[in-house]
């Protein structure tokens, strides 16, 4: 359905054209078919050798990430009406996604390093979609430069797992997996450019500056779908094709979770762009998803999958303020949000309670997602890194309720102005709203999560 649907914007581009406000209904349209149709049709199995393989988890984890990008095109719709480029901005777009899609039905190393290209090559352009602004130009600069590099590694450490073991198969791997050097070598490669992508740190260094010279809708893409895809496929890989080396991985990704957590925390305090700041939430973010990762069990995956449909709903409700006030003002500092609350009160508390998610205050769904990622890290019983995980939740809360003081509780004489907001902005910040809520309510659908795996 998303090849479909990149083809007829690509007849439409060709053809005789439709003003933007026309093709964003039928592309928002297009999306909402393709986030429902995912619900049905879904067969369980493999094709092309073991290439590619799907079922009911894997199709729920596409589902996230259509609705993700279904509410993307709602969000950003003031300045997606206001590009030249609308076609090409969802063709990219939808190409990055239908990389993901391939990516996380991987079922060879070769299948998903061409996942992964497809993937990334249209974010690079998108980065760069504001032409006019030297800001997106740097951005996308820095993108490829990181990205070849990360490709690079990815590609020497799948050439050290084939020259060792023979196979690139996910499901033979882990039998010719004997723990020799090389072998352990080869998977640390493999293990930075998974970390590379989820911006884990020492490896996050591309990130801030990538989101704040890219265009709001580009960042919250990179920030929810694209973080995302590569959660899932990198717990899959763990948990599936390099178990042999679970006592490795398991050090690893506690000292990267511990490292993540608090450098994203400290230089999120001291952020004033919106993006930045945003940014570096984000990368604290994937510090608690390692957290859930490192249980290696059922649990693990379920949480992780779980936490990640929570972080649509709450990251995507925070940048769809930023972007509907970016757009009408291209104010995009946090000094410009003091008073908001005397102008703009509906996106105020759509921002306070994305950022109460964000900061896993109850009884938002943010906190039953961490729960369930740290209940699910303290199986291994070490519980001084689910201390320090803990810890780290209580620091956070400082800069996110640092912004929701300014909103609601300081005085500004010259807040910003009133925003008009399309329909589809207020239904996608609204869906946002319920989604943070109820999610934290309905808990059963972890427990739905945890029948697929």
């Amino acid at each position: 359905m998303v090849t479909v649907i990149i083809f007829i914007l690509l007849f439409i581009k060709v053809g005789t054209g439709l003003n933007n406000d026309s093709l964003l209904s039928l592309v928002q349209f297009l999306l909402l078919l393709n986030f429902l149709g995912g619900f049905f049709f879904n067969k369980q199995g493999i094709l092309f050798d073991g290439m590619f393989h799907t079922n009911a988890l894997v199709a729920f984890q596409k589902n996230i990430l259509s609705l993700g990008t279904y509410l993307i095109s709602l969000l950003c719709a003031g300045w997606l009406k206001k590009s030249e480029h609308l076609p090409e901005f969802f063709m990219l777009i939808l190409s990055a996604v239908l990389g993901m899609f391939f990516m996380i039905s991987s079922g060879n190393l070769l299948m998903f390093f061409l996942s992964l290209e497809l993937a990334t090559m249209p974010i690079a352009a998108l980065a760069n979609f504001d032409i006019d602004k030297k800001t997106s130009s740097e951005a996308a600069m820095k993108m490829i430069l990181s990205s070849a590099f990360s490709s690079g590694i990815l590609l020497f450490g799948i050439s050290l797992v084939y020259g060792t073991t023979g196979t690139i198969s996910f499901s033979e791997l882990p039998q010719y997996l004997n723990g020799s050097s090389l072998q352990i070598l080869a998977f640390v490669f493999l293990f930075t450019a998974f970390a590379f992508k989820l911006s884990v740190v020492p490896f996050h260094l591309w990130t801030a500056d990538v989101y704040e010279g890219s265009p709001i809708a580009v960042t919250a893409f990179l920030s929810v779908i694209s973080k995302g895809s590569i959660a899932f496929i990198f717990i899959s890989a763990l948990y599936k094709v390099f178990q042999p080396f679970h006592e490795v991985w398991y050090h690893m990704l506690m000292i990267l979770a511990i490292a993540t957590m608090i450098i994203g925390n400290l230089f999120a305090i001291r952020q004033q762009n919106i993006k930045r700041f945003l940014a570096f939430s984000s990368i604290a973010q994937v510090g608690f998803i390692l957290v859930g990762m490192s249980s290696n069990s059922e649990a693990g995956t379920t949480s992780v999958v779980y936490f990640v449909l929570i972080y649509v709903f709450s990251n995507l409700a925070a940048f769809g303020v930023a972007a509907a006030i970016s757009s009408q003002t291209g104010k995009e500092t946090i000094n410009d949000y003091t008073g908001l609350y005397q102008t703009n009160p509906f996106l105020s508390w759509v921002l306070a309670l994305a950022l109460f998610s964000l900061a896993g205050v109850p009884p938002t769904a943010g906190f039953f997602g961490k729960m369930f990622l740290l209940v699910a890290g303290a199986s291994k019983g070490n519980y001084w890194f689910i201390t320090i995980a803990a810890l780290n939740m209580i620091i956070s809360l400082f800069y996110y309720l640092k912004i929701v003081k300014a909103i609601f509780m300081e005085k500004n004489d010259h807040p910003i102005e009133k925003i008009k907001t399309d329909r589809s902005v207020n239904f996608a910040l609204i869906m946002c709203t319920v989604g943070i809520i109820l999610i934290g309510v309905l808990t059963k659908i972890y427990d739905y999560i945890q029948s697929l795996n």
